[in-house]
């Protein structure tokens, strides 16, 4: 919880991270991409504030304690979201696996919600795993991973007949919220294998899922809010966007955030602080804080409300996966319609009959 100016904050950190990626997980004859790998993320850390970097080798392996401290003690989160990412052909254990995470997790009830993940290019034997995760975490979303390499395929699409296997499957088991990362590359994955245009294709075809787009697709943001915002099951994730340049680009970010506010609208944005590279309290803060530049450049983009805060902050993710909030976290506000309201989009209507 964070409270500044008298208003009071339910933070949801709806993208995190409990990794390890120490050298003696790294796949014997792919030490140059396990190690690549981490060091390119490591760089991605330098743009938040100085105080706030870490290690390398910290980074590559940080612990539990570190994380409860950084997420919560520290950081306002109330409730996070793990999102896995496995890169077994680098990381012998994986690299932030489903397994991982829950196992930390379920030493903190209430904490967290596990996310799971598959991959089509896993078939029958995926599918399986899919379904003993769902059975055994609870997981209400996937977090997907497009360029990951499996077997020598450098990447996969939504739209692929594999996917659609998956996808069915995933509505069948429960699951609501598709993660997917659409955004900035790390070596030595392939920039086009996260580009955002399979996502409007299974949106429509599948009704009932919401895809919550990791990263809003950078850098083809144009892209991403000209679909999302016809798209009413299509949400914008914004991790990177709130660590990755509120403290480094702060004019490419209120443009960023100008774009994501007049076309997806507040109703369809989620923190997410990304730890750990990002450490969410320098967010949470900044974007409390945060306020449309006054220069003519921005003076069409609409203006962040304190009400829209709180949505974007933790209110529009814990609709999304049924967290409840308290009383006193809860808004009478509407806030400010995005161009998918004046356009006839109605996601409310779709969160709540489960989409």
């Amino acid at each position: 919880m964070y409270e500044k100016n008298g208003e009071k904050y339910f933070v949801v950190d709806g993208h995190m991270h409990y990794w390890n990626a120490a050298p003696d997980n790294w796949v014997p004859g792919a030490e140059l991409f396990a190690k690549g790998w981490i060091e390119c993320f490591h760089a991605y850390m330098g743009l938040g504030p100085p105080e706030t970097h870490w290690t390398i080798e910290h980074f590559q392996k940080y612990s539990e304690d570190d994380l409860m401290k950084d997420v919560f003690e520290d950081g306002h989160v109330d409730m996070a979201i793990f999102q896995p990412t496995y890169l077994l052909e680098w990381y012998k254990e994986g690299f932030n696996t489903t397994e991982r995470n829950a196992a930390m997790g379920q030493k903190h009830p209430g904490k967290f919600v596990y996310n799971t993940r598959w991959d089509p290019r896993d078939g029958d034997e995926g599918l399986k795993t899919l379904r003993q995760n769902v059975e055994r975490y609870g997981s209400k979303g996937v977090k997907l991973y497009t360029a990951e390499w499996n077997n020598g395929s450098r990447g996969w699409k939504l739209t692929d007949p594999g996917a659609y296997r998956f996808l069915e499957a995933s509505q069948e088991l429960g699951i609501k919220n598709v993660h997917v990362h659409k955004g900035p590359t790390i070596w030595p994955l392939d920039k086009d294998a996260f580009d955002v245009s399979d996502i409007d294709h299974c949106a429509t075809d599948f009704p009932d899922l919401n895809f919550i787009v990791e990263h809003v697709g950078l850098p083809r943001i144009e892209d991403f809010c000209f679909m999302a915002t016809q798209e009413p099951n299509v949400y914008a994730g914004l991790s990177v966007v709130i660590g990755g340049l509120m403290y480094a680009r702060p004019k490419f970010f209120a443009k960023v955030m100008g774009e994501l506010l007049f076309w997806v609208g507040e109703d369809k944005m989620l923190f997410g602080s990304d730890y750990g590279i990002w450490e969410p309290k320098w967010q949470v803060e900044g974007l409390v804080d945060w306020e449309m530049p006054d220069a003519e450049e921005f003076a069409d983009y609409p203006r962040l409300t304190t009400a829209g805060k709180k949505k974007i902050l933790g209110l529009n993710a814990a609709k999304l996966y049924g967290i409840d909030v308290p009383a006193e976290y809860q808004l009478t506000d509407a806030g400010t319609p995005g161009a998918h309201e004046v356009l006839g989009g109605q996601p409310e209507e779709h969160a709540a009959s489960g989409a």
